[in-house]
């Protein structure tokens, strides 16, 4: 009998880990101890992933909120700052806003709205279209903002962003005006020295504030990218994708680790005789329906993977097949017409081909790291490595 599991998602367990871990051992260690327990068989082409964090944790990168203060002051001028579009986040974003605040005497807070970048709401939109607030084009004062819309708190955390992001900024001794835009260059009316924290927007940000007569503009992905005091950093994308780690140090994302998933491939080929794919893996890219969160708060879903994993999915859809094609045939004689017809595919590109129509449009690396993400979850499963079986599959393999 043919098997009938497809794609298999599971979460392997793993020691805790600590900064000098050698994470080589660790990953493939704890891969084996399921493998020898006979809870996985290995096949060509599984896929191991480990979460950015623990690569992160093993590689010792953390800095400070004084290093932070440190390198914002030495950029930026340490007088007004303006910080434009931070995400809502207190895992995120909060112990970067008190470096950021305690390198400068007065912080002007810009916030997009109705959302944050990755969809944490502060106004609901119908609430916008009622007050007659266009988002494209005003900008608000924060006694604007609070007489239209008052005090908002999230829905899931409960926290006034808005309030908490204030407070953090006056206990780190800095003054703060807020206001809310969704217009980079506006921020220009207060200051002309910028830090931009918007992830996936920040070039053509950077671009519009320069092109406007800001004077100095970085983004978060240019504060912390290189050591401060023998800190951690991230030479490429400095503050993005840090989390909190302490009340006054943050986790930065994992340095150069191309390295590490090559190691981890080949030592798995040695031991099983099975070439595997590996992967770290960040935040996932999907949206929440009902929390409107889109998740990527990382710069990127994958920072390191093995070349198997580049490219697209190149498959064709089964229901477009049986409705079109085969729509003729049931049973036996449509299974092994659809089987053959996927056994026809020659490697070639099957784009713009209506047999394909409907297929996932994404990259590998982000649809595999989003099943990791989801499969792993963000609290204490304890399982920061990811086994995925069958991903490469199609109909036709039994």
């Amino acid at each position: 009998m043919s098997r009938m599991l497809g794609t298999v998602s599971m979460g392997v367990r793993a020691p805790i880990i600590r900064e000098g871990d050698n994470l080589v051992d660790i990953v493939v260690d704890s891969v084996m101890a399921a493998v020898n327990g006979g809870e996985i068989t290995p096949r060509d082409r599984d896929i191991v992933a480990m979460t950015e964090a623990i690569v992160a944790r093993a590689q010792g990168n953390y800095c400070s909120v004084d290093n932070i203060a440190d390198d914002v002051r030495a950029k930026l001028g340490g007088e007004t700052v303006g910080v434009i579009f931070p995400i809502l986040s207190r895992n995120r974003f909060a112990i970067c806003l008190r470096g950021i605040a305690k390198g400068a005497k007065k912080i002007v807070l810009m916030l997009s709205y109705p959302s944050d970048e990755v969809g944490n709401h502060l106004i609901d939109l119908d609430l916008l279209d009622e007050k007659g607030i266009n988002p494209y084009s005003d900008v608000l004062s924060l006694e604007k903002y609070r007489e239209l819309f008052g005090y908002i708190k999230h829905p899931f955390t409960g926290v006034d962003y808005v309030e908490y992001y204030s407070n953090l900024i006056r206990e780190m001794g800095a003054e703060v005006e807020v206001v809310f835009a969704n217009d980079p260059r506006a921020i220009l009316k207060y200051t002309k020295n910028v830090l931009n924290c918007d992830i996936h927007t920040r070039v053509r940000t950077k671009r519009l504030l320069r092109a406007a007569g800001a004077e100095r503009v970085f983004g978060l992905d240019e504060i912390m990218n290189a050591p401060i005091d023998g800190s951690g950093c991230n030479e490429r994308y400095g503050l993005l994708g840090s989390n909190k780690s302490t009340e006054d140090k943050v986790k930065l994302f994992p340095r150069e680790c191309q390295d590490l998933v090559e190691e981890i491939q080949a030592k798995l080929l040695e031991k099983t005789g099975k070439h595997y794919e590996v992967m770290v893996y960040g935040d996932g890219a999907f949206k929440d329906p009902v929390g409107k969160i889109w998740e990527l708060a990382d710069p990127v879903v994958s920072p390191a993977y093995t070349a198997g994993l580049v490219g697209t999915p190149n498959e064709l859809k089964l229901k477009y097949l049986a409705d079109n094609d085969f729509a003729d045939l049931t049973g036996e004689a449509l299974r092994d017409a659809i089987k053959s017809k996927i056994q026809q595919k020659d490697g070639s590109s099957l784009v713009g081909n209506m047999a394909a129509q409907g297929t996932t449009p994404r990259r590998l690396t982000d649809l595999i790291g989003s099943l990791c993400d989801l499969t792993s979850g963000s609290g204490d499963k304890g399982t920061p490595i990811i086994y995925i079986q069958g991903y490469f599959d199609n109909y036709t393999n039994d």
